[in-house]
């Protein structure tokens, strides 16, 4: 999918950059395979707002994901390649031999009549779904399980995609996008190829309003606050003594820049090399 680039002739068109959805066949969705999404606004079941600078944005409806690729050994044929307003990736409208239908992740390469399958027998081609102890060392894959059947968990970004690096056992090497090597089972099943819709990281959405239409309320910087307000409010201008030059911290006071992973986390050793050496 390309981008394109406005007319600056107002300053909320200078420098904005947009996809230019040259890639969708479809406009609408298909119904049986959407549900109704409401916005929590930021808050919990009390009404208190448990996530800061949420609310607003235009109506979504959620699209049914098809993220264990279990149909297994029944051929597919893409229909349509469509938007979906909940995540980067686009999404692929797959027409099985019975006359199911499902959407999928589209990988980068398929288009309108794509033959796509899941399971054994499945050529390793972009689309396909297969077990890593099925896949060849060095191909790309993405939408990655964590455990067997449980669904791709990982790699599932726009422009996303994993390496498999080696086998040993039970356990693959897997490279992901963050430099990261890990170990995952070879029961768990990947789909070949790159996730799709690469341009997303150059979107520039150019004005206050576009992040008001994905749901995002404007954020306040805590050092431009008042001491009552947040710990690093307070001082005469940019002060040395308060207003952010002290340690950063939440409304609440915790420090930021620690790290919050877990020391003895029990999925330490599935990785095999971190992403920061």
């Amino acid at each position: 999918m390309g981008l394109k680039s406005l007319r600056p002739l107002t300053t909320g068109q200078r420098g904005t950059m947009l996809s230019d959805f040259s890639e969708l066949t479809k406009k609408t969705p298909e119904k049986s395979l959407t549900l109704a999404k409401r916005s929590s606004g930021g808050r919990n079941n009390y009404g208190r707002v448990t996530c800061r600078h949420r609310g607003g944005g235009v109506k979504r409806r959620i699209r049914i994901i098809d993220f264990k690729r279990d149909k297994q050994g029944i051929p597919a044929v893409v229909k349509a390649i469509e938007y979906d307003p909940n995540r980067s990736a686009n999404i692929a409208l797959l027409h099985y031999a019975d006359g199911e239908k499902r959407y999928i992740l589209a990988p980068a390469g398929i288009s309108l009549g794509t033959k796509i399958m899941s399971g054994k027998d499945a050529e390793i081609k972009p689309g396909n779904a297969l077990k890593i102890q099925d896949i060849p060392p060095g191909i790309d894959i993405h939408n990655i399980e964590v455990k067997p059947g449980k669904g791709g968990k990982l790699v599932r970004a726009a422009g996303q995609v994993a390496q498999i690096r080696s086998k040993e056992g039970n356990y693959a090497q897997i490279k992901m996008p963050s430099g990261e090597i890990r170990k995952i089972l070879v029961a768990c099943m990947a789909t070949i190829g790159q996730v799709g819709n690469l341009d997303h990281m150059n979107v520039k959405l150019g004005k206050a309003g576009r992040k008001r239409y994905l749901g995002f309320r404007p954020t306040v910087r805590g050092m431009a606050m008042n001491p009552v307000d947040h710990p690093n409010g307070g001082g005469e201008g940019r002060s040395k003594s308060g207003g952010g030059r002290q340690h950063l911290q939440s409304p609440w006071g915790h420090v930021k820049g620690l790290k919050t992973r877990k020391r003895k986390n029990i999925t330490n050793r599935f990785i095999v090399e971190r992403r920061k050496k």
